[in-house]
């Protein structure tokens, strides 16, 4: 059964919400900001904490209690923010999901199981997490912001070589032989024509993740 820990403001605020969560299958417990969480959750050793955040500056006491959490265990960690707040949540990369409120408990329950499954297959080495773009070994998946990516089989390879060894520069020459194989007897201009059409289907404004580099080849991002 998997433990969780939610952390409010008042901990007796979010009982209700770890009522249902109990008759849905997680071991749940509360505390507040006032108790000695770190040594709390040393303790308890939760698979998932989720955390009600209340304030928008990154210097607040939320924001830092979640950083010393995961200072000394990185655990997933969902945060509960008020509707008003959504669009602040994205300069906060401490939180690994968030639901807003008013909390409706079945998509909470759904988002902690995803989270928990996606913490499983990162440890056990299943996944390539790269931001918001995480390959599924498992499932040979791609996804972008939790959307599945559809890829042929030869651009999937790749784009699984690229972002397995982030920052590394692969020639052309090199991506034909490991992607194609030695007996491939295709030019370049294969490996340019798979890199175009990764792009179009996995790269916009907001999202980049391959980079050319001149006269040599290409690499995955290595701040993704």
């Amino acid at each position: 059964m998997p433990r969780l820990l939610v952390i409010a403001r008042e901990s007796q605020a979010l009982t209700g919400l770890c009522d249902e969560l109990a008759r849905n299958g997680f071991d749940c417990s509360t505390a507040s900001y006032n108790d000695e969480v770190t040594g709390l959750v040393a303790r308890q050793s939760p698979d998932l904490i989720l955390v009600e955040v209340n304030e928008r500056s990154p210097d607040s006491e939320t924001w830092q209690l979640i950083k010393g959490i995961k200072r000394v265990n990185p655990l997933p960690v969902m945060a509960l923010v008020a509707r008003e707040m959504l669009e602040s949540i994205e300069g906060h990369p401490e939180a690994d999901d968030f639901i807003p409120s008013p909390y409706d408990v079945k998509e909470v329950v759904v988002r902690a199981k995803r989270l928990l499954d996606k913490t499983r297959k990162a440890h056990s080495g299943e996944l390539i997490d790269c931001g918001s773009l995480v390959i599924d070994l498992a499932r040979c998946e791609v996804t972008i912001n939790g959307n599945i990516i559809e890829l042929t089989f030869k651009e999937y390879e790749m784009l699984k070589l690229l972002a397995a060894n982030r920052g590394r520069v692969y020639t052309r020459e090199d991506l034909l032989n490991k992607v194609w194989g030695y007996d491939y007897y295709g030019g370049a201009r294969t490996v340019d024509t798979h890199i175009r059409r990764l792009r179009s289907k996995t790269e916009n404004a907001q999202n980049t993740f391959i980079e050319t580099v001149r006269n040599i080849g290409y690499r995955f991002k290595k701040d993704n």
